[in-house]
């Protein structure tokens, strides 16, 4: 048995749809049409829907865990949730939700970041903190928003936060980068915080154009310079997304290293197989791959066939061949280096 009669025996019509027409490659047949009008029927839409506010947010009903940022954010991924069922701008919660962030962004493009203490890693409060705009941005990006002008704007501000070295740092507290603590690091980057970067990273990767661009490659060159391989992250931000896992923190958010979203931002940024290292995630995910073609999600086998369905569409677009060029050396990564001895 593969794994297309079990994904497509799922309850979940949009999970059924996105198989068709992403796996299958169909586009018109009747089952399309079908799954298409009831969608909002599924329960990870029609809940959604009917715990949305009539300014068009979304309270902390809507999400399990603790979310910092409090309306914007859940507002944020409950939109990242719609445009990955494949709801877009045309849909009225879409539009809604939309709104209510664009009610608070601010004149340079970026969202207001939430009271937010260092927590140990510097003194006092950040000032700026780029997963303050590429938490809304995303979500606004992953239902077609992308080109709209005001968030072009807030990609230009996201760009602006970006470091020399190509990745985004932690945060300016009183003029300063914040610290970065070793479960965020960067393998090539003083400042870089991994975290920061994965988020500016996932937003670069829903624009048309900006997912090719030097900027979005370097990142992604960056954060493939961290290689683990943790086995019980395979398929985390999906399993969050769909409401499996809580959605917690803030400069944590992505602190699991997911090489089942890296995948995903591989084959939309533009990274092949010729990268050795990209090869070798592909090959080490394939081996994980279970004797019915499902990829188990450890922590909640509840969300395994959602995870089998993303690392499906990343495996399958991923190309053998393409123009991206690595340029950042192969090297050892260590969350937490040895301090050197000064005796």
């Amino acid at each position: 048995m593969t794994w297309v009669p079990l994904l497509l025996a799922n309850p979940s019509p949009c999970l059924r749809l996105l198989v068709l027409r992403n796996l299958l490659t169909q586009e018109h047949n009747e089952e399309i049409k079908e799954l298409e009008k009831i969608r909002e029927n599924d329960q990870l839409v029609s809940g959604l829907l009917q715990l949305q506010a009539a300014d068009g947010s979304w309270g902390k009903e809507a999400v399990t865990g603790n979310t910092p940022g409090e309306t914007i954010q859940i507002t944020a991924r409950s939109l990242t949730r719609l445009g990955y069922l494949g709801f877009g701008l045309e849909h009225p919660a879409v539009q809604q939700g939309a709104q209510y962030l664009f009610r608070f962004q601010r004149e340079d493009g970026s969202w207001p970041l939430c009271h937010y203490s260092s927590d140990g890693e510097g003194e006092g409060n950040y000032e700026v903190i780029s997963l303050q705009t590429s938490l809304p941005l995303r979500g606004l990006a992953a239902c077609g928003y992308a080109t709209d002008p005001r968030v072009e704007k807030a990609y230009e501000w996201l760009l602006e936060q970006r470091l020399e070295d190509g990745a985004w740092p932690t945060g300016i507290a009183h003029g300063n980068y914040g610290g970065v603590a070793g479960y965020r690091r960067l393998a090539h980057s003083r400042w870089g915080c991994r975290s920061n970067t994965t988020g500016a990273l996932a937003c670069l990767a829903l624009h048309p154009q900006l997912r090719h661009t030097p900027e979005a490659k370097q990142a992604l060159d960056l954060l493939l310079a961290c290689e683990t391989r943790e086995r019980h992250h395979l398929g985390f931000d999906v399993a969050r997304i769909i409401g499996a896992e809580e959605s917690r923190g803030f400069l944590t958010f992505y602190a699991c290293f997911d090489i089942a979203q890296i995948l995903d931002l591989c084959w939309r940024i533009g990274a092949s197989r010729e990268d050795t290292r990209v090869a070798e995630l592909v090959n080490y995910v394939r081996e994980l791959q279970g004797p019915y073609g499902l990829w188990e999600y450890q922590p909640k086998p509840q969300a395994s066939r959602w995870v089998t369905y993303d690392i499906l569409n990343s495996l399958t677009r991923i190309a053998r061949e393409s123009d991206w060029i690595s340029l950042e050396p192969r090297t050892p990564f260590r969350p937490y280096p040895e301090k050197k001895k000064r005796y």
